[in-house]
C-alpha cells in the first residue's frame, strides 16, 4: 500500500489498521464463529455480550478493540506479504496463527485458564478459522479504506 510520507503515513496506518481490524472482527470473525456455532463445532457462541473487566464493555466490543490493535500491526507489515493470491494466503495465515498463539499461550494463562484451552480440537479449529477469516476481512477492509482515503494497493494488480 502506498501511503504519504512521514508522520501522516504512520497516522494513516494506525487509523486505517485499527478501523479495519475492528470491523473485520465484528463482521468476518464473528460470522465465522456463527457458522461454526450453527454447525455444532464452535464451543462458544458468537457476539458475546457479557461484560468484561475492568470497564464492563460487552465481550464482543472488547474483542473488536483487540482486533483493531492487531489491525494496526497488520497495517505496518502487510506490504511485505506476497502479491496476488499469495497475499490472501498470507493474510489468512497471519490471522490464523498470530492472534491464536497469543490467545492460547499468553491470554488464557493470564486469565487462569489452561494453556491452549487444553488443546481442545473444536476450540483450536474455531480459533484458526475465525481468526484466519478475520485476517482476510482485515485485508479486504484495509484495501477498501485505503482506496477510499487515497492510499493505493499496488501488490494485487
Amino acid at each position: 500500500m502506498k501511503y504519504g510520507a512521514g508522520a501522516t503515513d504512520y497516522l494513516s496506518r494506525i487509523l486505517l489498521g485499527f478501523t479495519a481490524g475492528f470491523f473485520a472482527t465484528l463482521i468476518f470473525h464473528q460470522l465465522t464463529v456463527l457458522a461454526l456455532w450453527v454447525a455444532g463445532v464452535s464451543p462458544f457462541a458468537p457476539f458475546p455480550l457479557a461484560a468484561t473487566k475492568p470497564f464492563g464493555v460487552p465481550a464482543v466490543i472488547s474483542l473488536a478493540v483487540w482486533g483493531g490493535i492487531w489491525g494496526i500491526l497488520f497495517a505496518f507489515i502487510h506490504d511485505w506479504f506476497p502479491a496476488r493470491a499469495g497475499y490472501w494466503v498470507a493474510v489468512f495465515l497471519f490471522g490464523a496463527i498470530c492472534p491464536s498463539l497469543v490467545a492460547f499461550l499468553v491470554v488464557m494463562p493470564l486469565k487462569g485458564l489452561a494453556v491452549g484451552g487444553g488443546w481442545h480440537p473444536p476450540l483450536l479449529l474455531t480459533a484458526f478459522l475465525a481468526n484466519g477469516m478475520w485476517g482476510v476481512g482485515l485485508g479486504l477492509i484495509l484495501m477498501f479504506l485505503s482506496g477510499l482515503f487515497g492510499a493505493r494497493r499496488d501488490r494485487l494488480a
